[in-house]
């Protein structure tokens, strides 16, 4: 177990690589997009520099992680409010609502410069909508291709082969709620305004 500062910085560096490594990013790649030479990258994944905020916020924010996550921060406070992301694919998934049953929320956050990928489609039970808040979203469903801008949304069932990822390099983040028994939102009409 973690105890001591010096504990919590040696384990930085392991952390920065494995994040890296699973993004598929060389250190020249990482160096290009947060200004940091790549000798400095390499001396701190290997532990022979002690990491600090000029250091670790740009790849927080390259890896688009909280800075907790970069240091193993134990969880403080309510933890209502305490997210644990779950990084998947070079995608950050964060759970939005508790438990394995009924409609779940989640937030969606892939980060600029992550590489498009061949679409695998997958099918599952359930039913899911999407609505993108940032960037442009891939969603590959069925036999439709589509690219959804910000302010867009999709809602699908899971039965259908599907699969979705970053349109472009710049980076997408998107909410989605999933019913895994295939609970379809119910949506309410805005109501008419009387005739005059």
């Amino acid at each position: 177990m973690i105890t001591t500062i010096d504990d919590v910085l040696d384990a930085v560096g392991p952390r920065i690589r494995a994040m890296r490594t699973s993004r598929h990013l060389t250190l020249a790649e990482l160096a290009d997009t947060t200004g940091i030479s790549v000798s400095t990258l390499s001396r701190l994944e290997s532990g022979q520099r002690r990491a600090n905020l000029e250091l670790l916020l740009p790849l927080a924010r390259e890896f688009g992680v909280p800075l907790d996550d970069l240091v193993d921060a134990p969880a403080t406070g309510d933890p209502r409010i305490h997210i644990k992301p779950i990084s998947r694919h070079g995608m950050t998934v964060l759970p939005l609502s508790k438990g394995a049953t009924g409609l779940q929320a989640f937030k969606h956050v892939i980060p600029a410069g992550t590489l498009p990928t061949t679409p695998h489609t997958q099918v599952h039970d359930g039913y899911e909508w999407m609505y993108v808040l940032r960037g442009n979203l891939r969603l590959v469903l069925g036999e439709h291709d589509l690219v959804l801008p910000a302010g867009e949304a999709a809602e699908f069932d899971t039965r259908t082969p599907h699969w979705f990822g970053p349109a472009d390099h710049d980076g997408v983040e998107f909410l989605s709620l999933f019913g895994p028994q295939g609970e379809r939102m119910h949506l309410r009409a805005s109501p008419q305004s009387p005739a005059k």
